[in-house]
């Protein structure tokens, strides 16, 4: 994945998380979270799991996909287009 994300026109772009295999038993598969990317580069990452309310900013889309990715377990699929 690139580190650099092309912005929609509001200078944000939208994405949610999904896991196709669910190592930990935690989270379960399918859409697990969903994701913005701001002007900043910066993310904020909402879990959509009834269990994990949480919400979490991250550096980079980069830093998103390194810790939830699993190695390709989990996808960042993009809601906006580029």
């Amino acid at each position: 994945m690139q580190n650099r994300t092309i912005m929609n026109t509001n200078g944000f772009r939208r994405f949610e998380l999904i896991r196709h295999e669910d190592e930990t038993g935690i989270s379960g598969t399918g859409k697990i979270a969903e994701g913005v990317v701001f002007s900043s580069g910066k993310c904020a990452l909402a879990w959509t799991v009834k269990d994990i309310p949480s919400v979490t900013i991250y550096d980079s889309v980069g830093q998103v996909v390194t810790i939830h990715g699993h190695d390709g377990k989990t996808e960042l699929r993009w809601i906006d287009t580029e």
